[in-house]
C-alpha cells in the first residue's frame, strides 16, 4: 500500500503568487466597492442583496435563503435589511408559510436604484477587469477560478 506524500510549506515562489493573487484580489473589490458606492449611494451588501431579489421569483425570497445567496450570516443580514428597508430598498413581511420566517422584497424603489447602479458598476467592472485581459487571458481566468471552486467545495463554477 502506498504511502500519501507528506504534505511540504509552500515554496518562496508560490507564497509570492499566493500574496499578489490576495492583495489585486483585494484591490480590485476595494476599487470597485468605491465606485458603486460613489457612483450609486449602493455598498457592495446593498448590491448583492438586490442583485439576488432582483433574480428571483416575485423578487421575493425568504431571508434564510437570502442568507445562503449572499454567504452572510443571518445577524448581518437582519441588520443591513434594517438599513435598507429605512432607505426604502426593500420590505420586510411575516412568511404566509411559517411562522417564524420572514420573506424579504425588493420594493420598486430598491429595483429601480439597483438597476439604474448596474450601470456604472458593469462599466466599472469592465474597466477595472475584463479590460485587463485578452479574450484567451479571460478564458483561462475561467478554467482557474473553476478549478478553484472545485477545491473549495463550491457550485459547479457558474457564478449567480
Amino acid at each position: 500500500m502506498e504511502q500519501p506524500k507528506p504534505r511540504t510549506m509552500p515554496t518562496q515562489e508560490q507564497l509570492r503568487t499566493w500574496r499578489s493573487y490576495i492583495e489585486t484580489a483585494e484591490a480590485l473589490q476595494a476599487r470597485l466597492a468605491a465606485r458603486l458606492q460613489s457612483e450609486s449611494s449602493l455598498s457592495t451588501g446593498d448590491y448583492q442583496v438586490l442583485l439576488a431579489l432582483s433574480e428571483a421569483e416575485q423578487k421575493t425570497l425568504r431571508s434564510s435563503e437570502l442568507a445562503t445567496l449572499v454567504g452572510w450570516e443571518r445577524s448581518r443580514l437582519s441588520h443591513h435589511l434594517g438599513r435598507m428597508e429605512k432607505r426604502g430598498l426593500i420590505a420586510r413581511n411575516a412568511c404566509a408559510e411559517a411562522v417564524h420566517g420572514i420573506d424579504v422584497q425588493a420594493t420598486d424603489a430598491g429595483l429601480e436604484t439597483f438597476r439604474a447602479g448596474s450601470v456604472p458598476h458593469l462599466r466599472a467592472v469592465r474597466e477595472l477587469f475584463l479590460d485587463a485581459f485578452s479574450a484567451e487571458q479571460l478564458g483561462q481566468i475561467g478554467e482557474l477560478t473553476a478549478a478553484l471552486r472545485r477545491n473549495l467545495g463550491l457550485d459547479d463554477g457558474a457564478a449567480r
